[in-house]
């Protein structure tokens, strides 16, 4: 797969929030089991807090996951994190696997200060509910936020 395109003229640097998606390896449905999700999770997390980043919301779907960050600093690189956030994550499953996590490349939307991060993170909370894993968001395991309680996620809906 070829490595979608970056903004030109965009650095990609300093206290702005993205959308990201990454898929897993021939998107094979790795986070049914809450210990993969749990262990992606943990380095997500360590991850960007030693990158200058926060992790506003996440979800992990059977084959992918969304996150939306921010960037904490003037110094937080999201092209720099992101490949971390991929790079940690898939060394700590090849470990415990011995196969591959994520197929190359992510899918990032730059939020513009105009832009409604709940709009954002409302797509993200209700994927489970759009793809019939569940019927309401606060069924759903594997979503949640480092800012904000399940409570305060969802009752921003």
């Amino acid at each position: 797969m070829a490595r979608p395109p970056r903004i030109k003229g965009f650095d990609y640097v300093g206290p702005f929030r993205y959308f990201l998606t990454f898929c897993t390896i021939n998107r094979r449905a790795t986070f049914e089991d809450a210990a993969a999700v749990a262990l992606v999770l943990a380095q997500f997390r360590r991850t960007a807090h030693e990158w200058s980043f926060a992790i506003l919301a996440y979800c992990f779907m059977p084959d992918h996951v969304h996150l939306l960050v921010e960037g904490t600093t003037a110094r937080a690189d999201l092209r720099r994190v992101a490949k971390r956030l991929k790079q940690g994550s898939g060394q700590a499953w090849k470990f415990r696997t011995g196969s591959r996590l994520w197929q190359e490349g992510y899918y990032d939307h730059v939020l513009r200060p105009q832009d409604d991060a709940k709009s954002v993170v409302r797509y993200i909370v209700e994927n489970p509910v759009r793809a019939a894993l569940v019927a309401r968001v606060s069924d759903y395991p594997h979503l949640g936020s480092d800012l904000w309680t399940l409570d305060e996620l969802i009752g921003s809906l």
